[in-house]
């Protein structure tokens, strides 16, 4: 079992920056990717961005390539996003993913089998 745990939302106008963390912990030696989904407000979850903890190498949607970035600290097992220029549809509740995949870590559902509570972000227009 893998236990995670976000931080870090909030509110803040269109253009402001937010940095979420996602604090792993548990049986994070079977995963090698680490993922963030978000799910707009009456909308389904959709992925955002996804990183291989063994090759560092990112994955990001095309809606928010140029605004996010996705790292990882290794020592504290926590994974960020770091959110740029805001837009109010990026508004919705943030997840922490984790999981296993053998071909890459581009955040598709399938490849993320553990779950965080999420943290909401709100932006305002």
């Amino acid at each position: 079992q893998v236990q995670l745990v976000e931080s870090g939302g909030g509110s803040v106008q269109a253009g402001g920056s937010l940095r979420l963390s996602c604090a792993a912990s548990g049986s994070i030696s079977g995963t090698n990717c680490m993922g963030w989904f978000r799910q707009p407000p009456g909308e389904k979850r959709e992925g955002v961005a996804g990183f291989s903890t063994d090759t560092k190498r990112t994955y990001l949607v095309d809606s928010v390539k140029d605004r996010f970035t996705i790292f990882q600290d290794n020592a504290k097992n926590t994974v960020y996003l770091q959110m740029s220029s805001l837009k109010p549809e990026d508004t919705g509740m943030y997840y922490c993913a984790a999981g296993h995949s053998t071909a890459g870590c581009y955040p598709y559902f399938f490849r993320y089998q553990s779950w965080g509570q999420g943290t909401q972000v709100t932006v305002s227009s």
